[in-house]
């Protein structure tokens, strides 16, 4: 299995804080490392082209997930 914590944005951001605050998060990552977040279905489509199937995604605390993937046989 392989375990990724990530925050996971939804497809459309709506104007809440929340979303507020998740879009300031991908600003920031595109400023700093210049990466950025993604939402689940660019998740799955990552871990697919890796060779892995995206099996759970359960949220936790502060706004993150935990992303379980296992190898596709």
């Amino acid at each position: 299995k392989l375990l990724l914590v990530e925050r996971v944005i939804p497809r459309r951001l709506e104007a809440s804080v929340d979303h507020q605050t998740l879009a300031r998060i991908d600003l920031n990552m595109l400023i700093g490392p210049g990466g950025r977040e993604r939402t689940e279905a660019e998740f799955r489509a990552l871990l697919t082209a890796a060779d892995f199937r995206l099996s759970r995604v359960i949220k936790v605390e502060l706004s993150f997930n935990l992303l379980e993937a296992i190898p596709i046989q």
